[in-house]
């Protein structure tokens, strides 16, 4: 293993012990190359710089090949304490940055505002939280958006392939990065829950516990159809120039189409029908199209489109739904069971009945590879109405199942 670098700003997790704050350091590419790195919530203001560790240099792939000089981006919560035992790695969905809740330095709300502070499930009181922004991403930390050091211009369609493999090794870096040896916990959901497992294969004793949420051992077809589909309207979209488009000109009209046909699928079509029916659009009247949008939920389609065309790079967003499709768990030993043995932790793997993006059987088959190795293991189908989407905003029951599981 190479030598973990020091995190750039050396008082980064000193100053996060000391106010709980994270430190500030400069993002590996100049400011204006970088892409968009304000976290994936409402803000009237530029988010302040995220904190970045280097990677190893070189860091290798799982699919093969390499990065030089990458950083990954982070935020921080709590206090390590003096045993740096304390520590929870927060690995994030495919589009979030690493703000998942506010702090003094950045005030506005994360997207797990509600789960991740002083008291709440996730406790700062208790433990130093980190979260990462994944490898691949636009968010601070190394990806198709970011500058290839080798030729000084941005990497897009250079960039090597990115695994699921990929995120939880560079989560695992980046904390050995801030002194970390052994985890309190590793906890994710959507991307992030299958982040979670695919660290437990590459590190099975390196955490006390582990809650993977609404995650999946290997993509099914459907999600997979779905997935091809979002990024066959970014490519095929004509100002994507085959990954070459300027910054302040990308695909919009395919990633409006990717982002609405994802939005469908991250709630059940019941809590479609409860929070919409068939209630019009206003504002709309005037129109002259008689295909123009009619219903109000077609506006908030449309709202969440752009508001997603404003804040991320279509390049990243191809490179990570493709690692979501060709992760596969039993890959690591020939079937999942295998691939999850020798892992020491406690675990929880929480699925959600209404999910039809990753349905509940997928969240059942990861709790039984664990199982079938004498793992403790707790698995907790919820009855949320939000479908996928539910760890964000049913947050009484997520509340209660991982406060229990992490007290």
């Amino acid at each position: 293993m190479a030598r973990m670098s020091k995190p750039e700003h050396g008082g980064a997790v000193r100053a996060a012990r000391r106010t709980g704050r994270a430190g500030v350091a400069p993002l590996s590419a100049p400011a204006s190359l970088s892409a968009p790195s304000p976290a994936m919530t409402e803000s009237h203001s530029p988010a302040p710089e995220p904190c970045t560790v280097a990677l190893p240099d070189p860091f290798r792939l799982f699919r093969g090949g390499s990065l030089h000089q990458a950083r990954i981006a982070y935020e921080s919560w709590g206090e390590l304490n003096p045993a740096r035992d304390n520590a929870l790695l927060l690995f994030t969905g495919l589009s979030p940055s690493a703000h998942a809740a506010s702090s003094e330095r950045d005030p506005s709300a994360g997207w797990w505002q509600r789960m991740v502070g002083p008291g709440l499930a996730i406790d700062t009181r208790r433990y130093f939280v980190v979260c990462i922004n994944s490898l691949g991403s636009c968010f601070g930390s190394t990806g198709p958006a970011s500058v290839d050091p080798a030729t000084g211009e941005r990497y897009r369609l250079s960039f090597p392939e990115v695994a699921v493999e990929d995120i939880a090794a560079a989560g695992m870096a980046a904390v050995r990065a801030l002194g970390i040896e052994r985890l309190a916990a590793v906890v994710g959901a959507s991307l992030g829950g299958m982040s979670v497992i695919a660290f437990a294969t590459q590190f099975p004793l390196a955490a006390r516990r582990l809650i993977s949420i609404s995650a999946s051992p290997a993509a099914s077809p459907f999600s997979i159809a779905l997935r091809s589909v979002q990024r066959e309207a970014i490519m095929r979209d004509p100002d994507w120039q085959g990954g070459h488009y300027p910054p302040e000109h990308p695909p919009r009209a395919g990633m409006r189409i990717a982002r609405k046909l994802g939005t469908i699928t991250y709630r059940s079509a019941a809590e479609w029908r409860v929070r919409f029916g068939r209630e019009p659009l206003t504002g709309n009247a005037l129109s002259m199209s008689p295909f123009a949008p009619r219903f109000a939920v077609e506006g908030y389609l449309e709202s969440q489109a752009e508001r997603f065309i404003r804040l991320f790079d279509p390049n990243c967003y191809l490179y990570l739904s493709s690692a979501m499709d060709r992760f596969d768990l039993a890959a690591h030993g020939g079937s999942a069971a295998a691939a999850l043995r020798g892992v020491s932790a406690e675990v929880l793997v929480i699925g959600v009945q209404s999910d039809f993006l990753f349905p509940i059987d997928e969240q059942a088959a990861i709790a039984e590879a664990f199982r079938a190795n004498g793992t403790s293991v707790r698995f907790a189908p919820l009855p949320s109405l939000e479908g996928h989407d539910a760890f964000l905003v049913d947050i009484p029951h997520f509340d209660a199942e991982i406060r229990a599981f992490l007290r």
